[in-house]
């Protein structure tokens, strides 16, 4: 599997934006998923977007209701770099944030159980 690391994490104030990134993930020219998850302390880590590619193309097809509208996925394909963009950031979106990937297809894009490879995570706090 990959070895991923996310950066980009930070404090921010409520309504402020963040851009997390993903770097480690190599060309593959079959199916492909990856995705951001988000974790607290004392919670089972929730997927907060996943996606599906394959070579370069890559789509997200799953954002929880709790960032649409606010958080956007996309992939970087000349450097493979997967990027989460959070605008409009709520004190609830605090959470460590990891990116995965898996070589293969998802069954589920979002769940973590689907993944296989993951990063060592990048915090993010948001105050209110």
């Amino acid at each position: 599997q990959v070895q991923l690391v996310e950066s980009g994490g930070g404090s921010v104030q409520a309504g402020g934006s963040l851009r997390l990134s993903c770097v480690g993930f190599v060309y593959f020219p079959s199916d492909y998923c990856m995705g951001w998850f988000r974790q607290v302390p004392g919670k089972e880590r929730e997927g907060v977007v996943g996606g599906r590619g394959k070579g370069s193309t890559f789509y997200a097809d799953s954002y929880a209701d709790s960032v649409k509208g606010r958080f956007t996925m996309s992939k970087d394909s000349a450097t493979n770099t997967l990027y989460l963009q959070m605008n409009s950031l709520k004190p609830e979106d605090t959470a460590m944030y990891y990116c995965a990937a898996k070589f293969g297809y998802c069954l589920n894009t979002d769940r973590p159980s689907d993944y296989a490879g993951w990063g060592q995570g990048t915090q993010v706090t948001v105050s209110s």
